[in-house]
């Protein structure tokens, strides 16, 4: 990736935490608690009022991931 992508993305998470402060702080807590074998679950509600939702449960790959991208992105 190079460099200049990579300032414009930092520029647009920061953008992200000003605008949605409480994500970051949700994420920070659910970083302490979750594990292999917990369960994710996430909708979304259209302005329309259709709602979608889905769930995972967290596998041992996905934690690898996680702690990967932490090191990527200094997250």
């Amino acid at each position: 990736m190079n460099p200049m992508m990579l300032m414009q993305m930092k520029e647009m998470l920061e953008k992200f935490q000003k605008n949605h402060p409480k994500v970051p702080m949700f994420f920070r807590a659910v970083a302490q608690n979750i594990g292999e074998g917990s369960v994710i679950e996430m909708s979304v509600i259209s302005p329309e009022g259709k709602k979608i939702c889905t769930n995972m449960r967290v596998t041992v790959d996905d934690l690898k991931l996680v702690e990967q991208l932490k090191s990527l992105g200094g997250m």
